[in-house]
C-alpha cells in the first residue's frame, strides 16, 4: 500500500520512494524501512500488475534507475485497500495484549518491574512523536500527520494503562501466587 501510494502521488524509482518513507516518517507504520523490502515490494506489484515501469535512465556515473508508475488496476486497488482499512478494524494479534493475557506466568514483582521499564519507553517514544509532530507541522498539512496524531493518542492511552496496572501491582491491588514450576 505504502509504495502504491507514492508512485499514485507521482511516478518514482525505488530509492526515491525509501527516501519519502524516511523522511515522512512513514517507517512508523509501515515495514518498508530495509532497501531489500523496497525491492521485493516492487517486484510483487508489478507480477500482480499494480504497477508498471514508466522509464528506465542512467546518470552518468551512477546505478540504473527504474521508475514505476501505477497501473489502472493499481490506482483502483489501492483505493480498495483504502476504503476497507479505513472502515473496518482489522482482528490484530499484538504482543502486549497477549503478555497481559498470561501475566501469572511471572511473579507480581516482576511483572511490575517490566511494565515500569515498559513506561519509560513509552513515555521516550511519546517525546520523539511529540517533536516530529511539532517539526512536521511547520512544513506539513496535517493530513500527512494524521497516522502520527493517532499514535500519540494511542501511546497516551497505552502510558496511562501501563502506568495505572503497574501502581496496583506496587500498592498490592493486583496480585496473584505465584509457584515455581
Amino acid at each position: 500500500m505504502a509504495l502504491l501510494s507514492l508512485v499514485s502521488e507521482t511516478p518514482m524509482h525505488a530509492y526515491r520512494m525509501q527516501q519519502l518513507i524516511k523522511e515522512r516518517h512513514k517507517d512508523d507504520v509501515v515495514n518498508v524501512a530495509q532497501r531489500n523490502s523496497v525491492y521485493q515490494t516492487i517486484d510483487r506489484l508489478l507480477r500482480a500488475g499494480l504497477i508498471a515501469v514508466r522509464e528506465t535512465s542512467r546518470e552518468e556515473n551512477r546505478p540504473e534507475r527504474t521508475v514505476y508508475e501505477p497501473t489502472g488496476e493499481g490506482h483502483e486497488t489501492l483505493r480498495r485497500w483504502m476504503r476497507e482499512m479505513l472502515s473496518a478494524p482489522a482482528r490484530e494479534f499484538p504482543e502486549f495484549p497477549a503478555a497481559l493475557a498470561f501475566l501469572p506466568a511471572l511473579e507480581p514483582d516482576e511483572v511490575r518491574a517490566a511494565l515500569e521499564e515498559r513506561v519509560a519507553s513509552l513515555e521516550s517514544r511519546l517525546a520523539s512523536l511529540e517533536q516530529e509532530l511539532a517539526e512536521g507541522a511547520a512544513f506539513l498539512e496535517r493530513v500527512f500527520l494524521v497516522e502520527s496524531e493517532y499514535q500519540r493518542t494511542a501511546l497516551t492511552a497505552e502510558l496511562g494503562y501501563v502506568r495505572g496496572l503497574a501502581e496496583d501491582l506496587r500498592s498490592g491491588r493486583l496480585t496473584w501466587d505465584y509457584r515455581l514450576p
